[in-house]
């Protein structure tokens, strides 16, 4: 979030390298000029920003982590067509979109339940 605002004790506070790296439009965003509406991700994803002034709109989450929250809410609803997870072993992300990916990754989890498995009853 470039140009973030939330609450934080009753007052508005920026967040976001937007805000953060412009003296103007900082005290702009943090005046009554600008029309402040509640931070909602479906709707903030649809605004039209302009890049040549001062945003028209700021939307306001209550606080930071109901901010986290919600874009997290709401990029989980969204219908991406492919997964991605964390692979330990390699230090990456991996991309799983497509049937035979999904297939390896369920083989590996089996595969790696069964050592485990195998240790415990062993112990």
């Amino acid at each position: 979030i470039e140009f973030g605002v939330c609450r934080q004790k009753g007052q508005l506070k920026a967040y976001g390298a937007g805000l953060l790296s412009s003296f103007g439009e900082l005290e702009y965003a943090l005046s009554d000029k600008p029309e402040i509406r509640p931070f909602s991700p479906e709707k903030t994803c649809v605004q039209e920003y302009p890049i040549t002034e001062y945003q028209p709109v700021y939307f306001v989450a209550e606080s930071f982590d109901s901010a986290k929250a919600k874009l997290k809410a709401f990029a989980d609803s969204l219908d991406k067509g492919f997964t991605v997870r964390y692979n330990p072993y390699t230090e990456s992300i991996e991309l799983l979109n497509d049937k035979r990916e999904l297939l390896n990754l369920a083989h590996e989890v089996r595969d790696g339940m069964d050592l485990l498995l195998r240790h415990l009853q062993g112990s």
